[in-house]
């Protein structure tokens, strides 16, 4: 694991030669040097590890990027949120399809009807015969259903529901799959960011430390009358704004680091380390490779596709609610007077089948204007269909140039650094020798830390635009 970087071109500074004039200063500067760069060794991790208010038990969580990715995974609302609207897509289809299918339900009624009571002498000389109930709106006073009803409805509406819903499915799937890939970017950009907090940290200890050696060898050359007070005046400046600088740093590291914690932990843990990997960065492939791939795994394209099927299954949708609907139930069981298999001999289980053909005349325009709206929606998803196309392959480009840029940018940068690195060792060499100036000095100082820091910048840069090219490609 490499949590913080150590620059190639910053071992060519132990090699420095002191003019002899200086000799008797190099046996302390030396020693001033070494237990400079041991404290900026050691204290990177201080910091880093003293942020967090309660850090756990034992040694600190060491994380990937693929570690954050999958903690981030369940944590981050947002994609909790579209993977959960995902899951309530995949149950709406199943309840429009099982609107399409038939249904079986059993049925258990009692209906009880008022008798007539006790019948009059006359009732039973009667031709006529005497009624068994004064209220008739049931089939006896006593009726008894217990049966199976098979239903079947059958409608335009019912079909087109079922397809719509497969292709809001599909939509969910996409939008899922863009809050993945977004989810990447997110997490990407809070761990390097992190990683590079890190390496500016470092950067900015080194050179607080090299300020500091240089206001001791400023003073040292004052005393031996070879440079003048302003040289230890500009001296001293630079190493309080070094010390500032240093500060600053800190506060952004802490800074990246609860960023990143907030991502990761449900339980705000800040006692973790970052792998620094920035040192291998991954190939990049062709325009033509990035645009196929783009073409095909686009989930944004995918999403605005989906809207627009849905749509035109909404459509349909209306147009069946201006056309005739059928629907059929079979039951079977008992519908009887008595609650029994039997009745005096007589089987009182049996079926019977209704079918009803429901022809809409007239709704007040009511399913007009929902024909009307759906149409309305059709058409703005068309819209929103073009301009995704339109928008994936202005993306495409813009971010495939920018991770193309951002990687032959680095080697650059890593040269900027290594010459600044030796820029820094002559300039420190010629003031020795008083062939330069101060001033010469610091500005060579802060061309070195910023230097380092655009280099730190460029890697992660590459990484964060490789990101979000693959929102529109997928991993390649």
């Amino acid at each position: 694991m490499k949590t913080y970087p150590m620059y190639p071109v910053a071992r060519k500074n132990a090699s420095s030669q002191i003019d002899c004039r200086a000799n008797r200063w190099i046996f302390p500067l030396v020693l001033l040097a070494l237990r400079a760069s041991g404290f900026a060794q050691d204290a990177i991790v201080a910091p880093a590890q003293s942020t967090g208010a309660t850090p756990a038990a034992g040694a600190p969580i060491t994380i990937t990027l693929q570690d954050a990715l999958g903690r981030a995974r369940l944590n981050d609302p947002q994609y909790r949120s579209a993977v959960t609207g995902l899951g309530l897509a995949r149950e709406d289809r199943v309840q429009a399809r099982a609107g399409v299918l038939p249904n079986l339900n059993y049925n258990n009624s009692f209906v009880y009807t008022q008798g007539t009571g006790a019948l009059p002498a006359s009732c039973a000389t009667s031709t006529l015969g005497c009624p068994n109930s004064r209220f008739i709106a049931n089939n006896g006073v006593h009726e008894y259903i217990s049966q199976a009803d098979v239903h079947q409805a059958l409608s335009l509406t019912n079909v087109a529901d079922y397809r719509r819903s497969s292709a809001a499915l599909a939509q969910a799937r996409a939008k899922a799959e863009i809050a993945a890939r977004g989810l990447v970017v997110t997490v990407t950009q809070a761990y390097y960011g992190l990683v590079v907090a890190q390496r500016k940290y470092s950067t900015a200890q080194r050179a607080a430390a090299e300020a500091t050696r240089f206001l001791d060898i400023s003073q040292k050359l004052e005393n031996g009358g070879e440079v003048a007070r302003a040289d230890v005046i500009k001296a001293r400046i630079q190493s309080q704004q070094q010390q500032r600088d240093l500060q600053e740093t800190q506060l952004g590291m802490e800074r990246s680091r609860l960023d990143l914690a907030v991502l990761l932990f449900p339980d705000f843990n800040q006692d973790f380390a970052v792998v620094d990997d920035l040192q291998t960065p991954e190939p990049l492939p062709s325009f033509a490779e990035v645009e196929t791939a783009g073409k095909k795994n686009n989930p944004d394209l995918r999403a605005a596709l989906a809207a627009f099927e849905v749509s035109n299954h909404e459509v349909t949708a209306a147009w069946g609610g201006l056309l005739p609907a059928l629907s059929i139930d079979y039951l079977y069981g008992i519908d009887s007077n008595r609650f029994a298999l039997r009745t005096d001999g007589v089987r009182n289980v049996g079926y019977s089948a209704v079918a009803t053909l429901q022809i809409p005349i007239f709704s007040w325009g009511s399913d007009r204007s929902k024909l009307k709206q759906a149409e309305l929606r059709r058409d703005q998803a068309r819209v929103e269909l073009t301009f995704a196309q339109r928008q994936l392959l202005s993306h495409l480009r813009e971010f495939y140039g920018e991770a193309e840029t951002a990687r032959s940018e680095m080697e650059s940068l890593a040269s900027s650094a290594e010459l600044a690195a030796d820029s820094m060792r002559l300039t420190t060499l010629r003031y020795q020798a008083g062939e330069s100036t101060v001033l010469e000095v610091v500005d060579a100082q802060n061309t070195l830390t910023l230097a380092r820091n655009a280099y730190d910048d460029g890697q992660a840069r590459f990484r964060v635009a490789v990101a979000n090219l693959q929102t529109l490609t997928g991993n390649f």
